[in-house]
């Protein structure tokens, strides 16, 4: 019995004994395991005695709200973290100027929930803005003409009261004849017309403005080849005038319709002095029975002076008064050319002059002016200028090519022995032509011209684009900079108690002054505040952020280089220094120190000297370090790394031996982690305490070190 038992016992064993297999850790449980096997980096900090010292790590937001491997590490080696991009303008502005604070809301109640203090970056920077945003406060205004002298609102309601019309078989409004369904004014003449007159849509009255000139345009289909004039009242000089209508080359009386749209345009100016208004009648009697439709739509009288948008004048000194004649030239009939006497000037001060001894053909004396850049083919430019002469006579201007001498004439205009204005119009009709030429060898005497200008013509004469002025910029700025601190400030307020209020304000190559984009090719996101506002940009800044926030919040400047560039760390404190003479609060100074092991110690040293003798709180704000030269992670040597973790350990020392205690804000590392290849941020380099794994470095344990025996329990 004894041996059954046991027999049995043995295969009991033998039947149930266990398996055996292992199962390999999830990394992220492998790497919290080793997050935990050390201690933890702010444990090394005597809280008590350094209440308001900060150990702060640069995170991502969304790295740091999902709440895995790198929040728990952040939470338990850190105070403070700070965001590198989404309390900025760029992450936080939108389309519209308003703020969307959801993300940032969202980071405060998660650092809230751990404990973990928050601090602002950044408030005023060139980088990281909604620069689209911005840009577009200050934009040039495009306005769109709305100053059609015609009233069509009759014509769209369908009544053609103060339209009359004479002569025609039949008249009305067709209510979806016009062009994209629009209206049209019908009109069919009558079977026996043969005169222009004998068919006529006559216009309401056109106040006008002596000087100006007006355009004239609407766009007209018949239903068979039709043939119409444009004729003017009393109030013109010339009532019936004829144009190039169908665009050929030729003036003629008439333009001609067809089953297509076109447009009919005319330039009116030649107003008696007398004239205060003018009315024009549209004469399509030539032809009997066909049926016209006017687009309503279409019907447009534009004051050409107001709506045009003239482009800059082409000529230098076109008033003479820099007492020379430079870009004048000229030849033929020895005729000469020279600046006239300093009083015989329009209005006194100096004038050009042209002599021609006799009378020639009319190219045979000529003054040119050469320009290096073709006048835009198809382009409309206006001449205008003062003008008179020793005798009464006609010349003329032109444009010209210099090989063959083709041209594009301006028309013919009067000299008189008294100044007169002179306001001409020329269409360049190729893209060969480079020369201004006035032409007088028919014109025996003396001639002065003076305020010349030539300028194109906007080929939108229904647009206007209106600059606005450097102190508009600047108010407009001043606003939107206003608005962006006070609500941001204002949000965060009851969590955030400290700010980069503003951010890498100097210039590398002239360190004493700032930063600015004018004459840089910018990135999308760029935009230099200080541009716009000047100097005062940071005073408005920090005068904000003080005035929104909180009255103990520390509001620091910030910038990079300060250790390599000593000068550069003087021109930011002389800029803190003119802030403050503003009446301005800046409480610290941050130092970025992006560096390597290759970094010059003894400026280091000199650097948190100069930063301690302003009395300022001093933090060093994004700290990481490099092995230098761009070495990536599958390069680096223990050599390097140990170089590494000595750099972080003397620049931890340093700030602790040269900057009192009551002036340490604390140090901020910005990169914790190794940069990943794929990273913004010096990528693929290893510069952080961690590698990308999460097991800590040789330089974790030098930065531990400096931070217990500086301050440590």
């Amino acid at each position: 019995m004894v041996a059954l038992t046991a027999t049995l016992l043995l295969s009991a064993c033998s039947k149930y004994k266990p398996l055996l297999f292992e199962v390999a850790k999830p990394d992220e449980v492998a790497a919290q395991e080793d997050i935990n096997s050390y201690p933890a980096l702010k444990s090394y900090i005597d809280s008590t005695k350094y209440s308001d010292f900060h150990l702060g790590v640069g995170v991502s937001l969304g790295d740091y709200i999902k709440k895995g491997v790198f929040y728990r590490m952040v939470n338990r080696n850190f105070q403070q973290i700070v965001l590198g991009y989404a309390m900025k303008h760029g992450a936080v502005v939108q389309a519209d100027g308003s703020l969307n604070l959801d993300n940032v809301n969202t980071l405060i109640q998660t650092a809230k929930e751990a404990g973990m203090s928050l601090y602002g970056h950044t408030l005023c920077w060139h980088a990281n803005q909604n620069a689209t945003y911005l840009k577009s406060l200050i934009a040039p205004q495009i306005v769109e003409s709305n100053s059609n002298l015609f009233d069509l609102s009759g014509l769209k309601a369908g009544d053609l009261n103060g339209w009359n019309v004479s002569g025609a078989a039949s008249s009305g409004i067709e209510a979806t004849g016009g062009m994209a369904g629009g209206g049209a004014i019908k009109l069919v003449s009558a079977s026996s017309a043969v005169n222009a007159w004998d068919m006529s849509l006559h216009t309401p009255v056109i106040p006008i403005e002596q000087g100006h000139q007006y355009v004239v345009s609407f766009y007209i289909k018949s239903d068979k080849p039709g043939k119409g004039r444009i004729s003017f009242s009393e109030d013109l000089n010339n009532q019936y005038p004829w144009t190039d209508w169908m665009g050929t080359g030729s003036e003629t009386e008439a333009f001609e319709t067809n089953s297509g749209w076109q447009q009919v345009k005319i330039i009116v100016r030649d107003f008696k002095t007398t004239a205060s208004s003018f009315n024009l009648n549209m004469d399509l009697g030539y032809i009997g029975d066909v049926s016209y439709m006017i687009d309503i739509n279409s019907l447009l009288v534009e004051d050409k002076d107001v709506s045009s948008g003239l482009e800059a004048n082409l000529f230098e000194n076109g008033d003479f008064e820099a007492e020379n004649i430079n870009g004048w030239s000229g030849w033929g009939n020895n005729s000469v050319r020279s600046l006239s006497g300093p009083s015989e000037g329009y209005n006194g001060g100096a004038a050009l002059e042209m002599t021609n001894p006799s009378v020639v053909n009319s190219w045979e004396a000529q003054t040119a002016y050469d320009f290096s850049t073709p006048f835009q083919n198809g382009s409309t430019y206006k001449l205008s200028f003062y003008i008179k002469g020793s005798t009464a006579g006609v010349i003329n201007a032109s444009f010209q090519e210099t090989k063959n001498y083709a041209s594009d004439n301006f028309p013919d205009f009067n000299i008189t022995t008294d100044w007169t204005k002179v306001e001409i119009e020329a269409t360049v009709s190729a893209a060969d032509r480079t020369r201004f030429l006035f032409s007088y060898g028919n014109y025996a005497g003396t001639i002065y011209i003076d305020n010349i200008a030539l300028q194109r013509e906007n080929p939108d004469l229904g647009t206007k684009t209106i600059e606005k002025t450097a102190e508009e910029k600047k108010d407009i700025i001043s606003g939107a900079l206003t608005d962006w601190v006070s609500k941001m400030v204002t949000n965060c307020k009851d969590y955030v108690h400290a700010w980069d209020v503003v951010n890498e304000p100097m210039d590398d190559g002239n360190p004493y002054n700032l930063k600015t984009g004018v004459g840089k090719s910018q990135s999308e996101d760029e935009f230099y505040w200080q541009d716009y506002i000047g100097k005062d940009y940071a005073v408005l800044a920090f005068n904000l952020a003080r005035k929104y926030g909180n009255a103990t919040d520390k509001l620091f400047i910030n910038d990079y280089g300060l250790e390599a560039n000593t000068e550069k760390c003087k021109g930011l404190i002389a800029f803190v220094d003119y802030i403050e003479s503003k009446g301005a609060k800046v409480d610290g100074i941050g130092t970025q120190m992006h560096i390597d092991i290759h970094a010059d110690s003894a400026k280091i040293v000199q650097m948190f000297q100069l930063l301690a003798a302003t009395g300022k709180l001093i933090k060093i704000s994004e700290l990481d370090i490099g092995l230098g030269e761009n070495t990536q992670t599958a390069d680096a040597t223990k050599e390097q790394y140990l170089k590494q973790a000595e750099m972080y350990k003397f620049v931890i020392d340093q700030y602790f031996k040269n900057v009192p205690a009551a002036q340490r804000y604390g140090i901020t590392f910005w990169s914790s982690l190794d940069s990943p290849a794929n990273s913004s941020w010096r990528p693929g380099e290893p510069i952080g305490l961690w590698t990308e794994s999460y097991v800590r470095k040789l330089a974790y344990e030098y930065a531990a070190k400096a931070i217990e025996e500086n301050m440590g329990h």
